[in-house]
This record gives structure tokens, sequence and C-alpha cells, in this order.
């Protein structure tokens, strides 16, 4: 095992010299621990380990490599026949890591102990630990055969001090599933004689095999009155000093890769295959939150790279600044944040990352060199625990108190999905405010909390006084997702032209295939094939230099009131959903509006929020394969799909559909919302936003989305195209910099416009928009309301996209239709000045082109309407 540095001082001084505690036994004992004093009426003091990775940051090899020795020292003594059947359970909260790498070094099955229920999974056992402060353990494997077999049970935690725990746990699992051979691993054995007999008598009695193995062993001597001295000295202690005030450092959420489907930890089991794939996976993980670590600027983006996140970039620029990293774990979520430290130490290079968790112990902070807990922050639950234990948590020796040199430059900070929660970000005492006033730079990485697949004999049988709850059939559960066929997200610059980490494609790339054709030839081959309109696309509109000045003019005239519109979406989202929201938006309008709300959140709160683009198409619904991904990486109810804006609502109320029976929000969010379709808009007016000017340039260079058979399988996303060849003409970034740029000076005003929102009694949708559009399509003889594109971008739409018959315009629109008024010239179409319209602007594909006129399933509406006035 590598050994940690010896400290010049043992970190149990202060104790053994004032509780008169004292330690015996193996020389390597003051090396593995240190000693403080628990506020626990139970006991008087705390074995600090210093190579757990619980209470002390650590180096994550010295921490991982103690469970593989001490794993080696098993496989050493049960032969190689009886280790390969070997099953390992270690102990909450603080050696589920530690049983996790005995584990890895047997590559056996894993499971551990938790304190926290989960609904609908029936408990396999239980067990109390007497002198802890929270005692209940619950066991909840996925597969209860886990421990049924007939192989070596290896029962991991950090100390033996009475046994007491590890027999309450034999005595409970042998009743059920009687064995052969219990081995005991430990990194400390401080057992009395009296308690290494009852161990032994135990195992006599049950008939079974009983082997131990550990570290270091020895004794710990306790006066009569250790209780009372614990409590004077306690009482007598000094209030910890507060971090010198200082401006909040900058915190940055990254969106790690996780795999689909794997276990985030032991707590409902944990298989070589698991071990396997997170091995694989390590690398690009740790490539993710290096990025985030080299942000050089609170606002700024990450950097650029050609290569997927997290991938090793030639020439990529180290992380300068953070010469002491610190990766903190989340109480039971131990080893997840250990192998990413452990990845992350072999990325940095040099000896710059230690490792350590959060935890629920309370313990007195003495900022003294002989005491083993210097200092500590202690701070409110944020995971909504369900037992009746005191919500205080704590996370010892991160500040550095008085000595400088142990200050840290960047924390990162590993919780899972549910721990992520308003009470982690806001209020006085958040753990995340704490951490960003004791270093320069926070960053946040959640991984999902793993939902199991249960077999039947491990689901909960419902109780008759509280009905059980079913979740939602289908693709959207996650308990029920075949992971292995998820595809993986397309990245720029290798798709689009957008930077990796503004968006993820939830896409398939077609860009090597075919499907263009004349608006014309599209129309014709629905309406005679009976084709769908996703299953082709219209070739990509050429601006012509006039249209592309019209653009310039347009972007410069209304960025500020874009700016303003995103600043006032972005606040109420956050104020609603929280920081842990994820964005979707709608490809491919809808993305360009994605990374602006990205870019708001982290300019104005310092957020780095997950952000992917995922496909809908009118008469098939919303990307199912996307939807699984995005349930497999996050809480179903922390994504907001975003888009644009709103027309009549015909893809508002496609969402709602395709979302029904999930757990997904089908809240649509906006900028302009002239349809009054959705609750959450940054205005109601008809405006040009500019990115409807365009088509593929001003969207990353990406296409309309494709979905069609022989394409597109049941386990690939949609499909679109990256159109390189039209770089030369790509205004997708001047589009995101010029309204960018008006973020500061919208600020206020985007924060007055989220309060008036949340205020507006109107703002519940009450669909005027269709029902204005039903009126248009009487009065003008066209018997489907898909003929009718209310609102400017859905007139571009018309105009670039479709066989437009004439433009309705509100007599004097302005300058807001000068692009409308240009692109009909060109393509021969009469611009109709109307008074009283709702919309600035209306587009109505010509009836004569039914084949062109698709219908609510996507496919063309049969049938020509007379046309007033016009051509038959």
């Amino acid at each position: 095992m590598q050994t940690p540095h010896a400290p010049q001082t043992w970190t149990g001084r202060w104790v053994a010299d004032r509780a008169g505690i004292a330690l015996s036994g193996s020389e390597r004992l003051p090396e593995l621990v240190g000693l403080a004093l628990r506020e626990n009426r139970k006991r008087a003091h705390l074995l600090v380990s210093n190579v757990l990775g619980k209470h002390v940051p650590q180096r994550p090899s010295v921490v991982h490599g103690a469970g593989l020795e001490l794993g080696r020292r098993v496989r050493e003594l049960l032969g190689e026949p009886a280790a390969g059947r070997a099953v390992v359970l270690g102990y909450a909260e603080t050696a589920t890591g530690l049983g996790h790498s005995v584990a890895d070094s047997l590559d056996a099955p894993y499971l551990h102990s938790t304190r926290r229920p989960v609904p609908g999974m029936r408990s396999f056992g239980g067990f109390e630990e007497e002198h802890s402060h929270a005692t209940s353990h619950l066991l909840l494997p996925a597969d209860p055969g886990l421990l049924a077999g007939g192989g070596p049970l290896v029962l991991v935690d950090d100390e033996f001090s009475t046994g007491r725990t590890v027999l309450n746990t034999i005595r409970d699992l042998h009743a059920r599933h009687p064995r052969d051979h219990y081995v005991v691993v430990a990194l400390v054995d401080l057992r009395s004689a009296a308690d290494r007999t009852r161990l032994a008598d135990t195992a006599a009695e049950l008939g079974a095999r009983l082997d131990l193995v550990a570290t270091a062993s020895g004794a710990v001597s306790l006066p009569e009155d250790v209780l009372a001295r614990a409590e004077r000295l306690i009482a007598e202690a000094a209030p910890a000093p507060l971090p010198p005030a200082a401006a909040p450092a900058p915190l940055v959420r990254v969106g790690l890769d996780w795999p689909a489907g794997l276990p985030d930890g032991g707590r409902h089991g944990f298989t070589a295959h698991d071990r396997a794939r997170l091995d694989a996976a390590l690398p690009r993980l740790a490539g993710q939150i290096a990025e985030a670590l080299s942000v050089e600027a609170p606002h700024a983006e990450a950097p650029h790279a050609e290569a997927l996140p997290g991938e090793p970039v030639p020439g990529e620029p180290v992380p300068g600044e953070a010469r002491r990293v610190l990766v903190l774990g989340f109480e039971e979520l131990m080893y997840t944040p250990l192998r990413l430290a452990g990845a992350l130490a072999e990325r940095l290079g040099g000896d710059r990352v230690r490792y350590s968790t959060t935890t629920r112990s309370p313990v007195l902070a003495v900022d003294d060199p002989g005491y083993a807990i210097r200092t500590r922050l202690a701070f409110p639950a944020h995971d909504d625990p369900q037992d009746d234990a005191s919500r205080e948590r704590y996370a010892y020796n991160v500040a550095p108190g008085s000595d400088p040199e142990r200050r840290f430059d960047a924390i990162v900070l590993v919780v899972d999905d549910l721990a992520d929660t308003p009470a982690l970000h806001r209020g006085e005492r958040a753990l995340l405010g704490q951490l960003r006033q004791v270093t320069d730079r926070v960053v946040l990485a959640v991984v999902p909390s793993h939902r199991p697949v249960v077999a039947a004999s491990a689901v909960a049988e419902p109780v008759a006084a509280e009905p059980a709850v079913a979740e939602p059939a289908g693709w959207a559960s996650r308990a029920v997702l075949p992971a292995a066929t998820l595809p993986m997200p397309l990245y720029g610059p290798a798709f689009s032209s957008y930077r990796a980490d503004e968006v993820a494609w939830l896409l398939k790339d077609l860009s090597g295939v075919a499907l263009e054709a004349p608006a014309e030839e599209r129309e014709e081959a629905v309406q005679s094939g009976g084709a769908h309109y996703a299953e082709s696309l219209p070739v990509e509109y050429q601006p012509s230099p006039q249209y592309q000045e019209l653009f310039h003019q347009a972007l410069r005239g209304s960025a500020r009131r874009i700016a303003l519109a995103v600043g006032t979406v972005a606040e109420t989202l956050l104020r609603e959903r929280g920081p842990g929201l994820v964005l979707a938006s709608l490809a491919r309008a809808g993305t360009p509006v994605g990374i602006l709300i990205r870019r708001w959140l982290a300019f104005a709160h310092g957020l780095a929020v997950p952000h992917y683009a995922v496909s809908i198409v009118r008469g098939r619904g919303i990307d199912t394969v996307a939807l699984r991904y995005l349930a497999a990486h996050h809480r179903a109810q922390d994504v907001v799909f975003v888009d644009g804006w709103t027309g009549k609502g015909a893809i508002t109320r496609e969402l709602v559909d395709a979302l029904a029976g999930t757990n997904f929000d089908p809240d649509l969010a906006v900028l302009a919302d002239p349809g009054r379709c959705v609750r959450t808009y940054g205005t109601r007016d008809d405006f040009l936003i500019p990115s409807a000017c365009l088509n593929s340039t001003v969207s990353g260079l990406v296409s309309r989305t494709v979905l069609r058979a022989g394409l597109i399988g049941p386990d690939d996303f949609h499909g679109a195209k990256h159109y390189t060849e039209l770089a030369g003409g790509d205004v997708s970034a001047a589009f995101l910099d010029t309204v960018a740029a008006h973020f500061d000076a919208v600020r206020d005003l985007a924060v007055d416009g989220a309060d008036r929102l949340a205020a507006d009694r109107d703002r519940a949708p009450d669909w005027a928009g269709w029902a204005a559009v039903e009126r248009i399509s009487a009065e003008y003889g066209i018997d489907n309301v898909n003929l009718v594109k209310p609102g400017v971008g859905e007139t571009t739409r018309v105009l670039l996209r479709r066989v437009p018959w004439r433009i309705l315009a509100r007599r004097g629109a302005g300058a807001d239709l000068d692009h409308v008024r240009l692109l009909a010239a060109q393509r021969g179409v009469e611009v109709e000045d109307v008074d009283g319209l709702p919309y600035t602007c209306v587009g109505l594909i010509h009836p004569r082109y039914s084949r062109g006129a698709t219908g609510t399933d996507g496919r063309s509406v049969t049938g020509t309407p007379e046309v007033p006035g016009g051509e038959s």
C-alpha cells in the first residue's frame, strides 16, 4: 500500500494530552489515524483515518491503494477459486469507498449499506451500529441473489472498535442465507480481548469460519470519565473563526458524459462489468473536469478543443492556477469521486489532487497541528433525507484555517442528482456558498443517482394505508433503459460550427446522405408517395448580399431586445427550476436560444448548465431515444425544453402529447410567444428574431432534422446534416456574440422582467394565436390550419422552405418585415397589408400545392381549396 507522508506532529496528540486517550499496538497506527472529539454522547472520541478519504483530504492513489492492498491480502487468504466466488459488502457511510476498493482488487460484486431509503425497493436486511450518530443501515440490492450465494462474504469497515456492527450484520444475513465463510476487513482493528472472544464465539455458534484482515491493530485506552472530559473540552473550545470576507469564487457546473445505466456506486450493487465500464470512461470524465478547471474567468466559456469534450487535445492548456485541487465527495457517494480524483490526478500530473468527502458525523474542530480536524464547514442536508437523524452535515479540513499552505486553489464537488437541490445552492449556510468563500474556483459535477432494474423479489409490496404510485410505463422510466443501445451525442466542430461545450447534439450524422430537393419536388413527393415532410430536406437557401445585409441590420436593431428576452427566460427558469436545470433545445431553431440561455446563466450566475439539442417532428413526436439518453444522465424533472418562438402552437401541442405519461415537464420556454400558448416566455410580442432569417448558416451549419426509415433505426437518434461547405457564410457565432454583448446592459431589466412574469395573472396560455389562425383559414378558404403559418419566424420559414401563396402583413409593421418583403419579391409572392392582424405577419402556403401543405400528421393535405381571387 502506498503510504501517506507522515505528519510532523501526530494528529492525535491534542486529544491524548487533554482527554487522556491513548493508542497502543502497531507502529503504523499514528501514521494511519489521528484523534478528534465527537459531538456524540455515546462515544467521546473519533479515530480519524488519514487514508480513508473521509475527514482528511488525501491523495486519491493512497485512498484507493489502501483498499486494493486489503483486497490483495483477502485474495491470498481465500485462494483463487474461493476469491472468484466472493461478494463484498461495505458499510455506510465511511467505508463505502473502501469496500469498493477491496472489491476492485478482488474483481468481485459489491454492495454497500445505505441510510437512504429508495421508494419501491424492499430492504434485503438491516442492522444497527450502536456507537454511531446515525445507526440504521439498509441493504437494497437490485438483485437479492447478490447476497444469497454460498461463496465467501467479505465485510469491509474502516475500523473495528467493538465488532458489534459486524456481529449484527452476520447474524442478520446468516439467518436468511447461511454460508460457510466470512472475512472481516478493516483499516484498523482496535477491539478488546473480550470483543475478540465474542466474535469468535459467534462464529462457532453459527458454524461458520470467520477471518479478519486489517492494515494495523492495537488498542484504545480510555479514562473512566472520558465522556465528561470530552464534554468539558467541547464546551471550552473557542468557536472557529469565520473565513475572511471575500467575493465568492466562480462556480462552474460541468456536464459529465456519464455512461448510460452505469451505477454511481454500490448502493444497489456494482458488478465487474460496471467496473470495466467505469474504468473505460474515467479518462474522458476527468478530461471534462480538467476543462472546467481551466476556465480562465468567472463567466468565460470552456476552451475550444478539436476533439470531444474530455479527450486529450494536443497543445491543450494545463490549468495553471489550480496548484492544489480538492475533489470533494458526498456522504455515501465516495467511490465515484475517488476514482474521478485519481483520473484527474493522472491527467493533471504532479502532486496536485486531494480527495475527501462530506459526512454526517458531528466532530469538534480545533485549528491545531496536533488535532485531526482542523476546520469544519457545517451546512444543511441537501438530499432531502427521510430518516429522523440530524439534518446538519459537515465538510472537514476543507477550509485552510490558520495555515495558508493548506488552502485549495480549486474544489470539485461531486454529488448525485438527488442531492443537487436548491438547499445545496441557496441560503446563508448552503454548502456551495461556503465552498466559494474558501477557494478560488468551485466546479460542480453531478452524476445520475442509479435507478436500478430490480428483480421482482426486490420490489416492495404496497402498503394498504399508503398505496404505491406506479411509475409511468415505457421508455421514459430510467429503470427500464437499455443502456447498451444508447448512442453518443455529437459535438462541434466535428458536427456543427458551435463549440463543443455549448451544445451536445442528440442527433445522428447524415452528412454523407443526399436528402435535399427543391421545394416543389419535395411537395410533389410528399403528395404522390404519402411521404412525411421529415423524410427529406429542402435545398439550403443561399442568401444574396442584399439579404445578408438585411440580416445584419435586423440583428443590430434587435440584439438588445433579444438579450432582454433571453435574460427574462433564464432568470425565470433559474427561479422555478433551480440551478440544476438541464436545457434541451428543439433542434434546430431552438438551439441558438438554448446556447444564449446557457451563456446568460454563466454570465449572471457562474453556472455552466448542460445543454442538448433534440429533435421533434410534427406527427411523429419527440425523439424517444434522445429522451432515454436524457433520462439516463439527468433527472427528467430538471430538463427544460427550449425553442425560439411560438406560431399557432402546433409544436407546443406536439411536445405535450409526446411527453404525456413521462416524468418530463412539457412546459416549453421560448423567447417570443405571440401565439400565447406557453407560460415561460421573454415577451408575447411578435417581433423579428434574426435567427429566423436564415437556415443552417445561423444555426451552427446544421440542417433541419430528419426521420426516415432505413436511415434512422429504433436505437438511433433522429438525423441531421452538417453543411461544412457553407462555412464561408456562417454567421452562427456572430449572432450569439452580438446578442450576448448586451447582457450586462439589460441584466437589471431581465430580473425585473422575471419578477413581472412571476406576478402575471395572464401568464397561463389562452391559445389566442390558434383561434386567430382558424379565423384566417376560414376567411381565405383554406381547409387546414397547417397551411397558415403565423408570426415573423414562421412566415420566414414558409418563404425559405415551402411553396408560399401570399403573405399577410399587419399594416405599418415597419422594418421587422424588410427581410420578409425582400424574400417575397425574390419568390414572386404577393404581400397583402391587413388591418387588425394579431401577428406582425402570416405566411400562407400555396393551396395549389396541397402536396406540400402538410397536415396534423405531417403528411400532405388532400384536396385543393378554392382560392379567392387567385389561381385555382
